[in-house]
């Protein structure tokens, strides 16, 4: 068979060829069904598909089952395989975790990343801090995952994964490392064409560009000092995804009340402008999580103060409020 990155075989434990290509064959499995496509594999690997699938077919003559189902078109675990896939990794994940404790692989980051993240600012700031650590750290693969969900870091096989607002998972490490005001925003076009607002109760007679999935409707809740009052709002924009709010405020659709991570850059540049700029919305929490298992990689610890380090320097957010603790 066609040899494969050493990355891909892990290192050489001092086990046999039948047990270092047993666990070759699982890992490749593995990225079998997260890419859904041997040609995938082959591809991130650097060898031929023929190599992969024959690697993947010796795996299943080994346990005598079929884990996929393959076809021109398509890929899917069988049951079988899906369940092997979910127990497959999880032995691996603990394989590679004890033998970096063991033999001081830790020292060095070296390995696979999964990281995790709201797309809006996975797109718009982490993105760009990944792509900066792996010019830090040049053993280390960096696989961005953009995702609005909150995913099972565990059953999913991130990580690291980064929050915003709302409960944290009761089964992960919470690092809380800042927080993003919220001001409310519109493009200068909007507000010429509509009456001027000098208090919070004029929101009422505009139009209002809202997240879909807010709890309080389209009631908000702005602050100005002690002062806190509770708004009623209309509009006929909701969506649930941070980028079409940006580009609806940019197309002058009306007001919203963002983030300033989200919007910072635009009010900077005269794109937006404040509205109403003594008031404000509640602050948006931001946390980095781990899974809650006792040994944490090097790559994983390193790339945490990094995002943590970065963010907290950028003027749209503030300081941390906490450090590391269980969530």
């Amino acid at each position: 068979m066609e040899d494969l990155p050493l990355a891909y075989t892990s290192f050489q434990y001092g086990m046999g060829e039948a047990e270092l290509d047993t666990l070759q064959d699982m890992r490749i499995l593995i990225r079998a069904v997260e890419l859904g496509s041997l040609t995938a594999v082959a591809r991130e690997l650097g060898v031929t598909q023929p190599t992969v699938s024959k690697s993947v077919s010796a795996l299943e003559k080994k346990l005598g089952v079929r884990l996929l189902d393959r076809s021109t078109t398509s890929l899917a675990p069988t049951t079988q395989g899906a369940r092997f896939y979910q127990r497959a990794r999880q032995v691996l994940e603990e394989f590679d975790d004890a033998v970096g404790e063991a033999q001081g692989l830790n020292e060095r980051p070296v390995g696979l990343l999964r990281v995790n993240a709201p797309l809006a600012i996975g797109q718009l700031l982490l993105a760009p801090l990944c792509r900066d650590f792996l010019r830090l750290y040049p053993d280390v693969q960096l696989e961005l995952i953009f995702d609005d969900r909150m995913v099972d870091l565990v059953e999913e096989g991130v990580d690291v994964a980064l929050r915003l607002g709302g409960a944290l998972p009761q089964d992960a490490v919470a690092r809380h490392i800042a927080m993003s005001p919220r001001h409310l925003v519109a493009a200068p076009s909007y507000l010429a064409r509509h009456a001027p607002l000098r208090v919070p109760q004029d929101l009422a007679r505009h139009d209002y560009v809202r997240f879909a999935w807010l709890t309080g409707g389209d009631r908000i809740e702005l602050h100005n000092g002690a002062r806190t009052v509770v708004v009623e709002t209309r509009g006929r924009f909701r969506v649930n995804n941070a980028l079409s709010i940006r580009e609806a405020l940019l197309g002058a659709d009306g007001i919203g009340l963002c983030p300033a991570w989200l919007v910072h850059n635009l009010v900077a540049g005269g794109a937006l402008v404040r509205v109403l700029p003594d008031w404000c919305g509640v602050p948006q929490e931001l946390d980095l999580l781990s899974p809650s298992r006792r040994y944490q990689p090097l790559r994983a610890r390193l790339f945490i103060d990094y995002v943590a380090s970065a963010l907290c320097a950028l003027d749209c957010f503030g300081g941390p409020h906490a450090t590391s603790a269980p969530a």
